[in-house]
């Protein structure tokens, strides 16, 4: 039981950056951190932590173990849980990371709060690829193709890219007739935050992709929408995001049978024979309410 003390200590460390933050989060002095820490080290014949007066972060062989550690205590807090009638109510923190479309999402996690008032949500809007066991997170929900052994993943649906553009742009510009008109208009490209490099429309004539004239470039698509709808130019944006817009009038969609792309939304989580059950809650609350949301 000591090794497991120790390593709940370490994680703790390794989450606050700071022996007295994880002291008052645990309950226990500064001091008693620090022996146990000590301890870890001592017994592993390593050194986990690089500490100073003014900063503290994990070594390389730290960061392998914190890694291995998460699963740890993953395991064990789903295993008691699993036996215990506390297990029945889901509650405690939650981390997950989505993909920077909040006018889209937001209420379907508004609605998981108001379902479940005793699990803390933890969110993070990204759209760029997080490590799930280095940075603790609980879920993630991406597009794209499952790649990581070590990730469940369950299908959340499918989507189609959109070219979209408002009445009044469409009017004073021209509607496109054909892609390659569109090389006489303004258009609101995505770039990707880990690369760096901008998305390609789905064009069935992809040799126009390199002719096509940027007004706005901007690594969040939640962004290009609302640049999109003040009459701004033409976006690429995926139909889950603009259908709304389309069917209240404030987007028009164009060129709709020269677009040739689909995509597939996944809920991805750290494999484990036990899930927790506010994460159970969330995949089944996410997978059921995102595809009537958005359907898609």
């Amino acid at each position: 039981m000591d090794n497991l003390s120790g390593i709940a200590v370490f994680v703790q460390v390794a989450n606050t950056c700071s022996f007295t933050d994880c002291a008052r989060l645990l309950g226990i002095s500064a001091s008693a951190v620090g022996k146990s820490i000590a301890r870890l080290e001592q017994r592993l014949g390593v050194r986990l932590l690089h500490r100073s007066t003014r900063s503290m972060t994990l070594t390389a062989e730290g960061q392998r173990f914190l890694e291995r550690c998460r699963k740890v205590l993953c395991e064990l807090e789903a295993a008691q849980l699993e036996i215990s009638s506390a297990a029945a109510t889901p509650s405690g923190r939650l981390r997950i990371s989505l993909p920077r479309v909040g006018e889209w999402v937001m209420p379907v996690l508004i609605d998981f709060m108001q379902r479940y008032p005793q699990i803390e949500l933890d969110i993070d809007l990204s759209n760029r690829m997080v490590d799930l066991f280095e940075e603790g997170f609980d879920a993630v929900i991406r597009t794209g193709t499952l790649q990581d052994s070590r990730l469940t993943a369950r299908q959340l649906g499918h989507f189609r890219q959109r070219l979209v553009a408002t009445a009044d742009y469409l009017r004073q510009h021209g509607t496109p007739a054909t892609p390659t008109e569109l090389r006489e208009h303004a258009c609101l490209m995505h770039r990707f935050h880990a690369s760096g490099k901008l998305e390609r429309w789905p064009l069935q004539s992809p040799e126009l992709e390199n002719t096509l004239r940027p007004r706005a470039i901007c690594n969040s698509i939640d962004s290009l929408l609302q640049i999109a709808c003040a009459g701004q130019g033409i976006a690429c944006l995926p139909d889950f995001m603009v259908d709304a817009a389309i069917s209240d009038g404030r987007l028009q969609s164009i060129l709709a049978n020269h677009l040739s792309h689909s995509g597939a939304l996944w809920l991805l989580w750290p494999n484990s024979k036990y899930a927790l059950p506010k994460l159970r809650v969330f995949i089944d609350h996410m997978s059921s309410r995102l595809l009537a949301h958005s359907a898609i």
